[in-house]
C-alpha cells in the first residue's frame, strides 16, 4: 500500500493509502474512455469558379451535404484566376446559393469574406447530426 496525494492544490491536500499501480491502471482506463469518446471535427473543402455550371454546382454541393452529415466541417472556396477577379459579384451569388441549399442540415460559422483571390466561407452541421468519433 502507498500514501498517495489525490488533490495536491486542495486545502488541506488530500491524500488516500491506496496501492499505486492500481491507481495509475483506473487513471488510464478512465483516460482512455474520455478519448474514445471524444467528437473529431475535420474541416472538408469544396472548390468553385466563378463560372462553375449548374450541374458541377449540384455535384459539389451534394458531396458538401454528405461530409455534413458525416459530421465535419465544410469550407466552401470560390477561387478566381486572372480576370475573373473583375466578377467577385459572381463568387459571392454562388457562394449564397449554396448556402440557400443547406440551411435544413448546416449553418454557417463564419460569413462570406476575400481572401487574396479566393472567396470562402465556413459551414457546420447542426448539433443533431452524427459525428464521428475517434
Amino acid at each position: 500500500m502507498d500514501l498517495v496525494e489525490i488533490a495536491p492544490k486542495a486545502d488541506p491536500p488530500v491524500c488516500k493509502i491506496i496501492d499505486f499501480g492500481k491507481f495509475k491502471y483506473e487513471q488510464q482506463k478512465r483516460e482512455k474512455t474520455q478519448k474514445k469518446n471524444q467528437v473529431v471535427s475535420v474541416l472538408k473543402e469544396i472548390r468553385f469558379h466563378p463560372n462553375t455550371d449548374v450541374h458541377d454546382f449540384e455535384f459539389k454541393t451534394k458531396h458538401a451535404i454528405n461530409f455534413l452529415q458525416d459530421g465535419d466541417k465544410v469550407k466552401a472556396v470560390v477561387m478566381f484566376k486572372g480576370r475573373e477577379m473583375a466578377y467577385t459579384k459572381l463568387g459571392e451569388d454562388l457562394l449564397n446559393r449554396f448556402v440557400e441549399r443547406i440551411t435544413d442540415i448546416a449553418k454557417v460559422e463564419s460569413p462570406i469574406k476575400m481572401e487574396g483571390r479566393y472567396m470562402n466561407l465556413i459551414v457546420v452541421p447542426f448539433k443533431g447530426k452524427t459525428k464521428k468519433t475517434k
